[in-house]
């Protein structure tokens, strides 16, 4: 597994950007596709989005479309969540994921980091 840590969180008003970064540590990282996922509590955790090993390809969900962008910097181990135009239902806290590229779910998870969009 990898060992992951998220930063970039916090307060921002709406309309505004952050951006989210993934560290990773432990193993290959290039091994790995990268997924950004958020939960509301007393909701299930929601997809982001998602990046292939080597960033060739990226996709969001629809609710992020046009907004988020998903990118990666294999050199520095991290994966980034650049967040534009926010909006207060984009409060979540956000989680980055690690699925090795023979498995087929995500096995390693950060602690999350919380982010909160005000009106």
């Amino acid at each position: 597994q990898v060992q992951l840590v998220e930063s970039g969180g916090g307060l921002v008003q709406a309309g505004g950007s952050l951006r989210l970064s993934c560290a990773a540590s432990g193993r290959t990282f290039s091994s790995y596709i990268m997924g950004w996922f958020r939960q509301v509590p007393g909701k299930e955790r929601e997809f982001v989005g998602n990046i292939s090993r080597f960033g060739v390809s990226a996709s969001v969900a629809d609710s992020v479309k046009g907004r988020f962008t998903i990118s990666r910097d294999n050199a520095k181990n991290t994966v980034y969540l650049q967040m534009n135009s926010l909006k207060p239902d984009d409060t979540a806290v956000y989680y980055c994921a690690a699925r090795y590229y023979r498995n087929p779910s995500y096995d390693s998870w950060g602690q999350g980091t919380q982010v909160t969009v005000s009106p």
